[in-house]
């Protein structure tokens, strides 16, 4: 085989392209990318380049972007993190061939606007105004492809219309237990009506009896929105109830809100209330079918907090051994226990500073005298006001409690008496807010029975002090040799207690004392009868006031408004997730004046298929939302019980710092700065580029250059596309790596991968680069995979290389299956061990000819020339290693 003739050996032929046929775009002209962007911009919203088509018969894609508070200081760069990768999904399945709805609004209602409003003496209607204006203004420049006709704004009257008409349908809904769902609550009204009564009662017990007043009593014990009383998380300062997510601690470790870093008290008030418990298994069982982060899904789990255990009760005897009595029966301390296999070791009993015992003891209900009342009386005060009793119960911290001296309760199992202590380790909101201590088989009450002396009692067999598995019960009577699990069951029937589920979640306060929020269309008559806005007068809209500060007396702005009171309004408003926990729905469908959303609508575009926000929202939005969701469901209003199928979380974007970007510590960036300088194609690219989309992630202006020259490297490329078709003078391999980079950018993308997908198209840049040429259709492939990223620079080379249409519109490239096998390979060329050169073999060529021309490399033949070749070490389809 002589030098020149190598037909299977690959070279680059950069003459047999002719010169004059490669560039297309002409003369290179100036990356202007504050022209480009613009251009395209005006131009995709001209042809409504990202219009959903509520008919399509195409297949539906549904993506969407967490509900954004439009805030008076605009975006910083961290803000367009997750809208950027929701965007580079939306654009790649629009491309794919799916009906995408990418749409965007405004959750404008809440504290933010109102602490501004009385700030700045402004209405808080004009200030989200005015701040609307500026977020999409900073949205547009970013160039995401949001289907802006379909743009709602939660405190605009026609989108809480709706709102309002959901609250009332909570309002007049129960949830039966029978059929395990909600229904209309007639049919729980006429239940009563046709309930039988027997006995010298039968008058009093008869529902029709009742007087108004009384059935409302009697309604709100059942009904899914109602009224009641609560310990609740008060701000002074900002005048309203806040939600646990929005308490904090502070450096100090006392309650403060999150928002302000104001002090936070427990205080006793009249709320509105949303019966999520009754949804909390549906709510456990649902997020095992949704594509959700597991961490996401666990922090749902944990905060429901499902326990599975026993109901037992302990009668109590005072110092006159005599068991305690109410007005009707005897009084019975109930625990709630995961571990009833221990009752034999129980050796205490604690209740929570709340628990209902001590009120009937302090207001004289109960026959018992506490020897100790007064120093119980100061610790229970001294234990609620103490940091952090507002948000619970904090396993970290050292366990205190008192005796409640004179009181025992009578263990049912063995009929031993323990004494009853008041401690700050048992929540009131968990279980009974009372438990029965086994210190030898649970940590908590091991530790605190070693602080105060009290006896430690195995019932489980072990070698261990403190021991919390399960084994084979000792010292427990007849039950001693079961296992721990059968044990469970048999003691409990033998002491007359009942297995049950209980559930950590409490019901979600659904009022705030504030003006800048849905009003709840309810009012009441002089007789102090609820009765509803007719439905047909909604949306109850808010009332113009001169003031919006709150009454400083736990009641909103709206109590200060005569003609409001007069006519009976209720003046708390509705927190400001009400308006979040369905506005997925009216994007369907937002214009709307009949119903929430055309039934037709609802059942073609189904649910979110893909969600992107902050995972700060799990315990919050995300956990009302698929309430509210299930409920509609429940109705017969939606056609599916969950309203996301999958869910990405965007990670951070910290300041030079390492903190969160706030204005509070000075280190914003501005991305419309961003973006006038580098291009928002730029910004786009950097941010999805910075490190995996999930992780939160430093800020560095200096590292965008690398993302800048990338784009700039995609433009000059434009210029070595050659127009004539692929035949056997292209580089066969770049052709091979352009499919592999089709579906490793495909892939990525599906899976929110975004900076791998960015960086195989830098790798594959930076081999057209080496390249003499690259074949337009090949080029073509590459923009369409790109567009996503960088739409706008995309666009302009793709009109450029003289297409009419928008590339954004054009078809996702698909994989050459074929083309993505490799047909030829680099081997490594060495002597005595070293590496001298290398060379690019057809896959088929056989070792004598590799052999050859490895041989014939000047860099290797100057290392072999005059010495005797030993022995050729070939490794196939890798190396070869001249031994001289």
């Amino acid at each position: 085989m002589k030098d020149n003739d190598h037909s299977k050996i690959e070279k680059r032929r950069p003459s047999s392209v002719p010169r004059k046929s490669r560039a297309t775009t002409g003369k290179q002209k100036e990356y202007d990318h504050v022209k480009i962007e613009k251009k395209w911009q005006k131009e995709w919203s001209k042809k409504k380049a990202y219009k959903a088509d509520d008919t399509s018969k195409k297949p539906k894609q549904y993506v969407l972007d967490m509900f954004p508070y439009p805030s008076g200081t605009g975006l910083h760069v961290g803000h367009p993190k997750g809208y950027i990768g929701s965007d580079v999904y939306a654009r790649m399945k629009h491309m794919q061939g799916f009906n995408v709805l990418h749409p965007m609004g405004y959750d404008a209602f809440g504290l933010p606007a109102e602490q501004y409003a009385i700030q700045h003496k402004i209405s808080p209607a004009k200030a989200v105004a005015e701040n609307i204006k500026t977020f999409e203004k900073q949205l547009s420049i970013i160039g995401l492809s949001y289907d802006w006709e379909r743009k709602v704004n939660t405190t605009d009257p026609k989108f809480y219309k709706w709102t309002q008409w959901i609250f009332l349908k909570l309002y007049n809904s129960w949830y039966n237990l029978e059929t395990d769902k909600a229904e209309p609550i007639e049919t729980l009204i006429k239940k009563f009506a046709n309930e039988k009564t027997d006995g010298k009662d039968k008058e009093e017990g008869n529902w029709n009896s009742k007087s108004e007043l009384e059935k409302q009593s009697e309604l709100m014990k059942y009904r899914l929105a109602y009224e009641g009383y609560a310990e609740v998380n008060w701000c002074p300062e900002l005048g309203t109830v806040l939600a646990n997510d929005e308490v904090v601690d502070d450096k100090d470790g006392k309650p403060v809100s999150e928002r302000g870093g104001f002090p936070v008290e427990k205080r006793s008030m009249r709320q509105w209330f949303l019966r999520i418990t009754v949804y909390a298994e549906k709510l456990l069982l649902g997020l095992e079918k949704i594509d959700w982060p597991e961490h996401i899904k666990e922090i749902e789990r944990n905060w429901i907090g499902r326990s599975l255990g026993a109901e037992i009760g302990f009668n109590i005897v005072d110092s006159r051994k005599q068991i305690v009595a109410g007005k009707e029966e005897a009084e019975k301390i109930r625990v709630f226990t995961t571990r009833p296999d221990t009752l034999f070791g129980v050796t205490y009993l604690v209740i929570s500073p709340e628990h209902a015992l001590l009120s009937k003891i302090k207001d004289q209900k109960l026959e018992i005298k506490i020897e100790n009342w007064e120093e119980v009386k100061k610790y229970i005060e001294k234990i609620l006001d103490a940091p952090g009793s507002v948000k619970g119960f904090d396993d970290a911290k050292q366990k205190t409690g008192v005796e409640l001296k004179g009181v025992k309760a009578v263990n049912p199992a063995n009929g031993e008496e323990v004494p009853v202590w008041v401690a700050d380790y048992v929540l009131a909101s968990y279980g009974t807010g009372a438990v029965m201590a086994v210190p030898a088989h649970d940590e908590r009450d091991f530790e605190f029975a070693k602080k105060y002396g009290l006896p430690v009692r195995k019932v489980l067999t072990s070698e261990e002090e403190l021991f919390i598995g399960y084994s084979t019960l000792i010292n427990s009577g007849k039950f001693d040799g079961m296992d721990s699990e059968t044990a469970k069951k048999a003691i409990t029937e033998f002491v007359g207690g009942k297995m049950v589920t209980k559930y950590k979640m409490r019901d979600a306060i659904f009022a705030r004392q504030r003006y800048w929020g849905e009003p709840i269309p309810l009012f009441r008559d002089t007789e102090g009868v609820i009765h509803e806005v007719p439905e047909s007068t909604l949306p109850l809209k808010l009332p113009k006031v001169i003031s919006y500060e709150p009454t400083g007396m736990g009641q909103g702005p709206l109590a200060k408004v005569t003609a409001w009171v007069k006519k009976g309004y209720e003046t708390n408003t509705m927190p400001g997730w009400a308006g979040s926990s369905w506005y997925f729905l009216r994007y369907m469908d937002p214009k709307n004046k009949k119903v929430f959303a055309d039934r037709k609508k609802i059942d073609y575009w189904q649910d979110v298929d893909m969600y992107v926000g902050g995972a700060e929202h799990a315990t919050g939005h995300l956990l009302y939302a698929r309430f509210w969701h299930k409920f509609l469901f429940d109705l017969g209003l939606v056609p599916t019980d969950e309203p996301f199928k999958s869910l990405r979380n965007q990670g951070l974007i910290l300041g030079g710092d390492n903190r969160k970007m706030s204005k509070r510590w000075g280190n914003v960036v501005n991305p419309d700065d961003i973006v006038m300088t580098y291009g928002a194609d730029t910004l786009r690219v950097y941010e999805m580029f910075m490190g995996p989309f999930e992780a939160s992630l430093p800020w560095s202006t200096e590292n965008i250059i690398g993302s800048r020259r990338f784009v700039e490297k995609v433009w000059r490329l434009a210029m070595k596309v050659s127009k004539v078709p692929f035949d056997s003078t292209f580089d066969t391999r770049l052709e091979t790596l352009i499919h592999k980079t089709i579906q490793k950018v495909s892939d990525d993308i599906e899976h929110f991968a975004f900076n791998t997908a960015i960086s195989a198209m830098m790798i594959l840049v930076n081999e057209m680069e080496k390249s003499d040429a690259t074949a337009q259709k090949d080029f073509e492939m590459f923009l369409k995979i790109l567009t996503p990223f960088a739409p706008h620079v995309a666009e302009e080379i793709w009109h450029a290389l003289g297409h009419k249409t928008l590339i954004v519109s054009e078809t996702w490239p698909k994989v050459d299956a074929e083309k993505m096998k490799e047909s030829q390979v680099k081997i490594v060329v060495q002597v005595n061990g070293k590496v001298r050169g290398e060379i690019i073999v057809a896959l088929d060529t056989v070792e004598s000819e590799i052999v050859t021309v490895a041989q014939a490399l000047p860099a290797v033949d100057k290392w072999l020339l005059g010495n005797e070749i030993k022995k050729v070490v070939y490794v196939p389809l890798r190396l070869v290693n001249f031994v001289v």
